[in-house]
């Protein structure tokens, strides 16, 4: 009984990870500093295009669906870009609304 209560426990994380994701990809991210220092190819590679768009006269913002569009995001990968640009977050690089 006790093993069935250890699945269910991570069952109900798998779930509710899940679902912060959905809401995490539905936010939008604003470039607040164009800086890469100690930052890894991932995180350079978000900073660069939201730099690139806001410098050919573009907004600042842009919704994370669009970025994982345009760096081709799938799978595995899109895991590592959404804890990337929770780095991001907390060194206050990007801000996420």
């Amino acid at each position: 009984m006790v093993k069935r209560l250890i699945v269910l426990g991570r069952i109900g994380e798998l779930y509710k990870r899940q679902a912060n994701d959905q809401v995490f990809v539905r936010s939008i991210v604003v470039l607040m500093r164009n800086t890469t220092w100690r930052c890894g190819k991932l995180e350079r590679s978000i900073v660069t295009h939201l730099h690139k768009r806001h410098e050919n006269l573009g907004k600042a913002d842009m919704p994370v669906k669009d970025i994982m569009h345009h760096l081709n995001l799938s799978g595995e990968r899109r895991n590592e870009f959404l804890d990337a640009l929770k780095r991001l977050e907390k060194r206050k690089i990007v801000m996420l609304r």
